[in-house]
């Protein structure tokens, strides 16, 4: 057997990566403290925002389903990201094992595409209100936006598992530095010694099934829903419809706006290294922050809802104090 056969039948799969991170930009430990700060509000936000939907039986709605999935994507997607980074550049444990480098990739893609997918189904919850109003409680039951929102999972988690896994058919006899803050799927493939044309097939395929199809499905939902509104003959009807699905569009604009903006950059120019991790960090944090400040502060049913809850637990108190100074008379 040839040294070029020997090469072709051997995978050279090495103990572990090195994430680079940021490279000569001073003070940048400020930087990490404010993405700390950044998943404290996450956590806190999505973290009520799900309490609120679990306490109220009110909001146990097909329409509340998909915003408990949207704030778990998000806790969750912030919470598999920004821990690691941060002990990663703050305490520099730059050096992640081989297994967890791919681990880490999966469990960040995962839900930045269950974050994606949601949206989706949040505009088909939408467009069923506005274009079919007679007949969407029939439509958009519970069990209809469980196995929507259930296939996203399973999907994602199958297509994924895919990605990620033909990583172990490649062979890393060369740099093991990936560029980036975390295990970014193409910059760890890249970096393969042997052919790496199916990682590139995948990678496009994920690309446009996580970031190009969920808003093209979503500017058509969109589209439908003005045609719909159109035959409303009162504007008084047309503002109150579309300020249902204002809320929807805020929280596709926070999502995708930056990713869109993010690629086109990364396309059009060779940007560097720093601006690019500080625009890939941005995009994968900020929007899972901003999701529950937009529904907690922004949606009557949860700012009511809330005031219930709140209003429960001082009735409460007040029965406990009564009840107490009763057993002591």
């Amino acid at each position: 057997m040839g040294p070029e056969e020997k090469l072709n039948t051997t995978f050279v799969r090495p103990a572990r990566f090195y994430l680079s991170g940021f490279t000569n930009i001073p003070h940048v430990k400020y930087y990490y403290v404010f993405l700390c700060f950044v998943y404290i509000l996450t956590v806190l936000g999505n973290g009520f925002l799900m309490l609120v939907i679990y306490l109220v039986e009110a909001l146990h709605t097909p329409k509340y389903m998909i915003v408990f999935n949207l704030a778990l994507a998000d806790l969750c997607g912030s919470t598999a990201l920004i821990p690691k980074l941060l002990d990663s550049f703050l305490f520099n444990r730059r050096y992640i094992v081989y297994e967890a480098c791919l681990s880490y990739m999966f469990f960040v893609l995962l839900f930045g595409g269950l974050q994606s997918w949601t949206l989706v189904t949040m505009a088909f919850d939408r467009l069923i209100a506005i274009c079919f109003p007679l007949r969407y409680h029939s439509i958009v039951t519970n069990q209809v936006i469980g196995v929507m929102l259930m296939f996203s999972w399973a999907f994602i988690t199958g297509a994924l598992t895919c990605l990620v896994k033909l990583i172990d058919r490649l062979s890393f006899c060369g740099s093991l530095v990936v560029t980036s803050f975390f295990c970014d799927h193409p910059l760890v493939y890249h970096l393969a010694c042997n052919d790496n044309s199916m990682n590139i097939l995948m990678s496009y395929i994920g690309l446009f099934a996580i970031i190009c199809i969920p808003p093209i499905l979503i500017a058509l939902t969109y589209v439908c829903i003005s045609v719909a509104l159109k035959r409303i003959a009162s504007g008084g009807e047309r503002l109150r419809a579309f300020k249902t699905c204002s809320y929807h569009l805020i929280l596709v604009a926070i999502f995708f706006l930056p990713i869109l903006c993010n690629s086109i950059i990364s396309l059009s120019s060779s940007i560097h290294p720093n601006a690019r991790i500080i625009n890939n960090s941005l995009t994968l944090t900020i929007p899972a922050m901003l999701n529950p400040i937009v529904y907690a502060l922004k949606t009557e049913e949860v700012l009511n809802s809330t005031k219930k809850i709140f209003k429960r637990k001082k009735i409460n108190k007040a029965r406990k104090k009564v009840m107490k100074c009763l057993s002591m008379t």
